[in-house]
């Protein structure tokens, strides 16, 4: 067993020379074995041996003999030791949940690599697990060898060889009664459909993990294919192998506030994807609505009234993310944020009103209009500053300035628009 959990530490690249190597021990077989292989190798492997186990306080006397029996064991090869413990409660998960929640957090709380001893076995069951729930290429991909500072150098092994390790060094370990009772899921495939696949192929096992872990590459490589800085536009994710865009879309829904996307989330979005609609919508967990603005997919932004603010001029006024300057004009200058006008009374800004209209050079024609050839998302047509005076429309930030308002000699003013930086972009 020596041999093989070597071979697959350096496969892995689980351990480095000179690495803290903490193992999660629970004082059961495996567990067990993983300590002591690895105190049996810590000088090839060139590490420093810990040992961590938690105290989840479930079993009363036997949680406490549990926690006696490593210490005893680690005392006996002079492993130091860390100890934690807490009173378990069941969360929304359950309890089983809750106990690894707790366990997981105090392993995290230690430096240098953990290891937790999952095996063969373990893997396999975790894939029959997956398959019974529904699942993809990432849940058959089963436990990862390596996540963060998490190790499994035990996914190589079986439980037949742990036994036969224990064996040969005539080793002692706890049981732990829990493991007797089918009321977890994981229990019932372990006591039942394991010895039923073992009937048809003995290395069941060690067949179904080594499965799993190149499947993880298959994921992996897929992954690499699917990262972008940004999420591609809709025509390229439409060219797209869905393998690869539904991992970008996966991607996309994290970055938007999606922190665990399931399946029918990625089916939602896809469908934002090829929908007729340019701006078709769709709500997620979390209040969370994603929009799809012509050729882009967009956290969609929570459309709110600006209000009115009136403009100081001559001076400088921030406005929904932009800041105003109003001057006298030294000469007349128009452009999709620079207008020169002539206004009647006080100049305000505001957001875009229903029937709001203004006259360019084709013609007059409606706002929304204007908006929509210009292929302006609708979650940001309601952040477009609209510059008003008593009579009317002045000009429209990103369309231009309202021709039949236009300043064709001076004295005019000047009302020049600005981007704070860090706001989001319009138009």
């Amino acid at each position: 067993m020596r041999n093989k959990l070597l071979k697959f530490i350096r496969e892995q690249g689980l351990i480095s020379p000179g690495d803290r190597v903490v193992c999660a021990v629970s004082g059961g077989a495996d567990s067990v074995a993983m300590l002591f292989a690895l105190y049996l190798l810590k000088e090839k492997l060139d590490i420093r041996l810990e040992a961590a186990h938690f105290n989840h306080h479930l079993r009363g006397e036997e949680s406490q003999r549990d926690e006696k029996f490593v210490r005893d064991f680690c005392s006996r090869y002079d492993i130091p030791l860390h100890l934690g413990g807490a009173q378990v409660q069941p969360g929304k998960k359950g309890l089983e949940a809750a106990a690894r929640d707790a366990r997981y957090a105090f392993l995290q709380s230690l430096d240098g690599n953990i290891a937790t001893a999952h095996t063969a076995d373990d893997n396999a069951e975790t894939v029959l697990l997956h398959l019974i729930r529904g699942t993809g290429l990432k849940g058959l991909g089963g436990i990862a060898p390596k996540r963060g500072n998490l190790i499994r150098p035990m996914l190589c092994v079986t439980r037949q060889e742990v036994e036969g390790f224990l064996e040969e060094w005539s080793l002692p370990h706890v049981e732990d009664s829990s493991n007797d009772t089918d009321a977890f899921l994981r229990n019932r495939i372990r006591h039942r459909v394991m010895p039923l696949l073992r009937q048809e192929n003995p290395k069941i096992g060690e067949n179904l993990s080594k499965m799993a872990l190149r499947l993880r590459l298959d994921e992996e490589c897929l992954a690499m294919q699917s990262t972008f800085a940004d999420v591609p536009d809709v025509q390229t994710l439409r060219q797209m192998p869905r393998a690869v865009r539904s991992r970008a879309l996966e991607a996309f829904l994290k970055q938007s506030g999606i922190p665990e996307p399931e399946d029918v989330h990625i089916s939602q979005a896809e469908a934002l994807v090829f929908s007729d609609s340019p701006s078709a919508k769709a709500a997620f967990p979390g209040g969370i609505t994603l929009s799809r603005s012509y050729d882009r997919l967009t956290v969609l932004a929570e459309n709110g009234d600006l209000g009115e603010k009136c403009l100081l001029c001559p001076g400088r006024t921030e406005f929904g993310g932009f800041l105003v300057t109003c001057e006298p004009a030294k000469e007349i200058v128009n452009s999709t944020d620079t207008f020169t006008v002539c206004p009647s009374g006080t100049l305000f800004l505001r957001s875009r009103q229903t029937g709001d209209s203004l006259r360019l050079s084709g013609g007059s024609r409606s706002l929304k209009k204007l908006f929509i050839d210009r292929k302006i998302p609708a979650s940001q047509r309601e952040d477009i500053p609209v510059l008003c005076d008593e009579i009317g429309i002045l000009g429209v930030y990103s369309i231009g300035v309202n021709l039949d308002r236009a300043a064709d000699s001076l004295p005019a003013v000047t009302v020049r628009f600005e981007k704070i930086q860090g706001e989001k972009q319009n138009g």
